[in-house]
């Protein structure tokens, strides 16, 4: 109720972000429950439509208490170029009888792919006061705080909190999901082996894992960024999403925590994060080669020579999607790939890969679009973050460039745009970076008009 008074009657669309990162991580556990209680997919449609509710609110808003909203000087970046030409393409793919996926199922999935465009707008139309961004820091905290204490109980129980929520029922008769695994939720919330992959409030084990890379880097430029008396705070919240990470026991996820400390290392010239993921990287095989137990052991080699099940699966998904492609090198259309609302079985050609995803689904031009949007972000931001005086602004940048990258692996082994914690707060940031990088940059060295 707060987030829509202020967006309604102050004016203040940019709270839109609060909402999102308190609501979005529980999104899932929150229908679980409501669906559990009442047994009413018609109440459970009101919360799930809550989010796009607030994200409308939020345009609505900006569009009323923007002045002079028609003589808005305009400054379009390299990166709002992108995202233009990447809708256009999109929405002609919907209006066009490209596929065999009907008018409403291609606009049902075309809703999902906009949202993570409106997330950006609004980044880009972001002015936050030092309050709110402090209190976007304690959020974030309290978020990965409350994170590991549930992980921490789930494993003592020896239950996934799915278990308690009614997941698998939501799953049953809202998305006509059943069952599977040992634990009466779905593979992904265990391992090869058998053993438990934990949660916590989110979706599932990958989207916890994917989270705590943000949350390690809110915490590290928070650390790097404040007084050492302050700092203690986010070495907390390091811990706690390393903590995390280690539960949601995500081989993809662990990979990209290197893939990130070293970006972060070379590209903000920080050499000592090198000699601390070397540090850690030979404490992981020194435990795995000395220490581990067996299943654990095989876990991981067969993991590295692909003889896991589950990365023979993401091969394999990712052929198809490439013979598909090869196949219509202009796209098939909307909802035939990936695991995104209105995608059928029928429909559903690989899915496993997001670059590959957009390819399949709207040509080698689309998915094309889709990785210069992600390199210009990112390069976007780290300009941004060296060239922003506010502190508060570099740490947004930070945390928008190294969220990114270390999203890369994950994007290549799942459809990681549906995790929409990660992928919507990471896309408001890259609009806020573009926003402070134009800020930074004389004029002249701009296009003639950007945002």
């Amino acid at each position: 109720m707060i987030t829509v008074y202020q967006i309604v009657f102050k004016g203040k669309w940019e709270w839109a972000i609060f909402f999102l990162v308190l609501y979005v991580p529980c999104y899932i556990s929150i229908l679980s429950i409501v669906f559990q209680a009442t047994g009413s997919p018609f109440i459970v449609s009101i919360f799930q439509y809550l989010k796009e509710f607030i994200l409308l609110l939020s345009i609505l808003s900006y569009l009323v208490f923007q002045q002079n909203i028609f003589d808005y000087p305009f400054r379009i970046q390299l990166v709002d170029k992108l995202f233009l030409a990447f809708y256009v393409l999109c929405i002609g793919f919907l209006v066009l009888p490209i596929g065999d996926a009907s008018f409403v199922v291609k606009a049902q999935y075309f809703k999902n792919v906009l949202v993570m465009g409106l997330v950006y707008f609004l980044g880009r139309n972001s002015s936050l006061s030092d309050r709110e961004y402090r209190s976007l820091f304690l959020i974030v905290l309290v978020l990965f705080l409350s994170a590991f204490g549930l992980n921490i109980i789930e494993k003592l129980a020896g239950i996934h909190f799915q278990n308690m929520t009614g997941y698998a029922q939501y799953n049953r008769v809202i998305n006509d999901v059943e069952p599977s695994g040992n634990f009466g939720l779905t593979w992904t919330f265990e391992t090869q082996a058998g053993g438990m992959r934990l949660a916590s409030f989110f979706s599932d084990p990958l989207e916890l894992a994917s989270s705590c890379l943000f949350g390690f880097s809110v915490g590290l430029i928070g650390y790097l960024t404040s007084k050492r008396q302050q700092s203690w705070v986010f070495i907390v919240l390091m811990l706690l999403a390393m903590g995390s990470l280690s539960f949601a026991a995500s081989r993809a996820s662990f990979g990209s925590f290197f893939i990130m400390l070293c970006f972060i290392a070379l590209i903000f010239r920080l050499y000592g994060l090198i000699k601390f993921g070397l540090l850690l990287f030979s404490a992981f095989v020194i435990y795995v080669i000395g220490f581990a137990s067996d299943e654990f052991y095989y876990f991981v080699v067969d993991t590295i020579t692909f003889e896991n099940a589950s990365s023979v699966g993401h091969v394999l998904a990712w052929l198809e999607a490439i013979d598909q492609m090869v196949a219509a090198p202009l796209g098939s259309g909307l909802a035939t790939s990936g695991n995104a609302g209105g995608v059928t079985d029928e429909l559903r050609i690989g899915g496993e890969n997001q670059f590959l995803i957009f390819g399949v689904q709207l040509g080698v031009v689309g998915m094309l679009l889709y990785i210069a949007i992600l390199f210009a972000g990112i390069w976007t931001a780290v300009q941004a973050f060296r060239k922003a005086d506010d502190t508060h602004l570099a740490r947004i940048a930070f945390i928008a460039a190294t969220t990114k990258v270390a999203l890369l692996l994950p994007l290549f082994t799942a459809n990681a745009e549906l995790y929409a914690f990660v992928s919507w707060t990471s896309w408001w940031m890259i609009g806020l970076s573009v926003k402070t990088y134009n800020q930074c940059v004389p004029k002249t060295m701009l296009s003639p008009s950007s945002l």
